[in-house]
């Protein structure tokens, strides 16, 4: 094929790359054998219009064929491609930037010669009064970070060489009949460059292992099971790539005295028997404090008493849940002759009565119809 690669595109010697390759999509788009199948003689246009869209938007082959013409472009993987049909990767290449025409895009991305790193998961434990408060935390983060002696590049001298296997696409093209097929090219590994100058720090990797120590600032009412994220502090990227994002996972440890349930916490007072026989009044603690609790008189073992507000205000939630408290009655333990004493005449005291407490008779109640239904 002899025509002029410029004249093919309709473009002069000086134009830009950019110039070119809408030169390129507006013949590829008019030209395409899908769009003419009746005209045998679009489908060989459109391969001039291929050929010389292929050297010219490469560096290389354009400086190459700028100097020696065709001879210098012989034989470089882009002049002179085989017939047939355009493949999977053109038919994308001229519809994607159809479309990103329409919408403002930018058409079908190339493959990013750099890559980002990789992100991180930390699990940070908190006393429940931390995660309930709030607080700023340092945490040590083992890493990989850039290498300062290549700045992330991975290059001694912090060049890149073109992939001289994909010329710097980051893919190649696998042609089995009228059908082509992309890859990840194997030399680069997808990123278009190659080090001829590794690092000695790194090994060419851009990225050195390390131990970074971070400030991480909790907000109030976290539970377990939330994770807060803080970008660009997970693993460095290579080749000079964006570093990836820690994810710190949130984990509360067991509290002595209260359990959270959402924004209310639960906890068990242990009272007096007498306490719960006349009442009173008790000391309950909170997370701001202790408040008084005050307990009615003939209160049984398992009542639940609501403290409103005395909960958590969690992340999510513009008010503070509730405190629940579960009295439980202690039996008395260790006692002497005159308590036993005083005891067994406060039990002859009560007789029947005691038979009439509330737990005694939907007890005895249970039992009856047990037995009822059993036939005894």
């Amino acid at each position: 094929m002899s025509a002029d690669y410029y004249e093919t595109l309709g473009v002069s010697r000086e134009a830009s790359t950019d110039e070119i390759r809408k030169a390129y999509r507006r013949l590829a788009r008019k030209y395409h054998p899908d769009r003419n199948p009746d005209d045998p003689g679009a489908e060989e246009k459109f391969k001039e219009v291929r050929e010389a869209h292929d050297v010219l938007k490469d560096e290389q082959k354009r400086a190459a064929y700028d100097r020696f013409g065709h001879a210098g472009v012989n034989g470089m993987g882009g002049a002179g491609g085989g017939g047939g049909h355009a493949g999977f990767g053109d038919i994308n290449d001229i519809f994607g930037d159809i479309f990103g025409d329409i919408f403002g895009g930018g058409g079908r991305r190339r493959q990013q010669r750099t890559r980002r790193g990789q992100d991180l998961r930390y699990t940070l434990e908190l006393d429940l009064e931390e995660a309930v408060a709030g607080i700023e935390k340092e945490i040590r983060l083992p890493t990989l970070g850039e290498c300062e002696t290549c700045n992330g590049t991975g290059s001694t001298s912090g060049k890149l060489d073109i992939c001289s296997t994909c010329g710097g696409q980051g893919q190649v093209r696998m042609q089995q009949g009228f059908f082509s097929v992309q890859q990840t090219c194997p030399a680069c590994h997808g990123s278009g460059r190659t080090i001829k100058d590794p690092c000695g720090d790194c090994n060419g990797s851009g990225q050195v292992r390390e131990t970074r120590t971070l400030q991480v600032r909790i907000p109030p009412g976290v539970d377990t099971g939330d994770r807060i994220r803080l970008s660009g502090e997970g693993a460095a990227g290579t080749q000079g790539g964006q570093a990836g994002d820690l994810y710190v996972d949130i984990q509360v440890r067991p509290h002595p005295l209260f359990e959270r349930d959402g924004d209310d916490l639960f906890c068990e007072v242990p009272i007096t028997i007498t306490t719960a026989a006349l009442g009173g009044q008790l000391k309950v603690p909170t997370l701001d404090g202790s408040v008084l609790l005050r307990i009615p008189a003939e209160t049984q073992s398992g009542k639940l008493f609501r403290l409103r507000g005395k909960g958590v205000k969690s992340v999510r939630s513009r008010s503070a849940g509730d405190l629940l408290c579960r009295v439980m009655v202690e039996t008395p333990v260790n006692l002497t002759r005159e308590q036993k004493e005083l005891l067994e005449q406060l039990q002859d005291t009560m007789g029947e009565q005691s038979a009439q407490n509330p737990q005694s008779t939907g007890w005895t109640d249970k039992v009856k119809r047990f037995f009822d239904r059993m036939g005894l």
